[in-house]
């Protein structure tokens, strides 16, 4: 399996997973243009995507989806209550399960919470391989741990500095959303999660969603550091996503 963010922050969210028989991506919150590119960067045609997996509707996470499906008619997963928020997709297939396939892959679904009709999080598993892909939410619920436990890697929102967050420039009714449990993770929740999770088994953490105003990626970094420090644990690759840049393209 292989994996890489190409792009991850309030300004655009997309991420692609290869495996041997499909081909994937996870939300296209960048232009198509910008997609494009970066996957025949990888040598992939995007003609030969299989599905668009959408995490939920907000622009960051949906930008160029109306662009890159009308031309290259890529099967877009969405809920039918996302569906009523881009009603504009026309070759849909609803996810109303909690798990499904896609070829040889296998998925996960993990219901988020976040200031949306409805959000998810996924779990992408291939030949006994497996990826944790989760942003955008302000909680984890616990009913998900057996099953979020030991993952190859983590695709993990690591949204802001709590008090980079409360003493910065933002309004307080938006700082009040950030901090809900509809909000985002911030550096402190996504490394308790994080350290609670991996075992030995996982291989990588990528630190997503990084707020550009509130949170830096010294920040986010040190800050899981020294949890998993605190619990005696280790993962030996650590990647903080960009949001202009594509991360290598991993593979497990």
């Amino acid at each position: 399996m292989k994996v890489s963010v190409l792009s991850s922050g309030s300004k655009g969210n997309t991420t692609y997973i290869e495996t041997d028989n499909a081909r994937i991506l996870i939300d296209i919150g960048n232009t198509s243009k910008y997609v494009k590119e970066k996957l025949e960067g990888f040598g992939v045609d995007p003609k030969t995507l299989d599905a668009i997996l959408i995490t939920h509707t907000h622009v960051d996470h949906i930008k160029g989806l109306k662009a890159f499906e009308k031309k290259y008619c890529i099967p877009v997963y969405i809920s039918k209550v996302m569906h009523k928020s881009i009603d504009f997709v026309d070759n849909y297939i609803y996810i109303d399960k909690s798990e499904f396939d896609i070829k040889d892959i296998h998925i996960d679904v993990i219901k988020t919470s976040h200031d949306t009709p409805d959000s998810r999080g996924y779990i992408i598993s291939n030949n006994n391989k497996s990826i944790v892909y989760i942003t955008d939410t302000g909680y984890i619920n616990e009913k998900y741990f057996d099953l979020l436990s030991n993952r190859n890697i983590y695709i993990m929102e690591s949204n802001h500095d709590i008090e980079m967050l409360t003493n910065g420039r933002y309004p307080f009714n938006l700082r009040q959303r950030i901090l809900s449990d509809k909000g985002h993770l911030s550096n402190c929740d996504s490394s308790k999660y994080l350290s609670t999770f991996i075992g030995n088994k996982t291989k990588y953490i990528f630190l997503a969603h990084l707020s550009e105003e509130n949170n830096t990626e010294e920040l986010a970094y040190e800050t899981l550091i020294n949890k998993l420090k605190e619990d005696k644990k280790m993962v030996n690759n650590i990647i903080i996503t960009k949001q202009d840049k594509e991360t290598e393209l991993i593979v497990i």
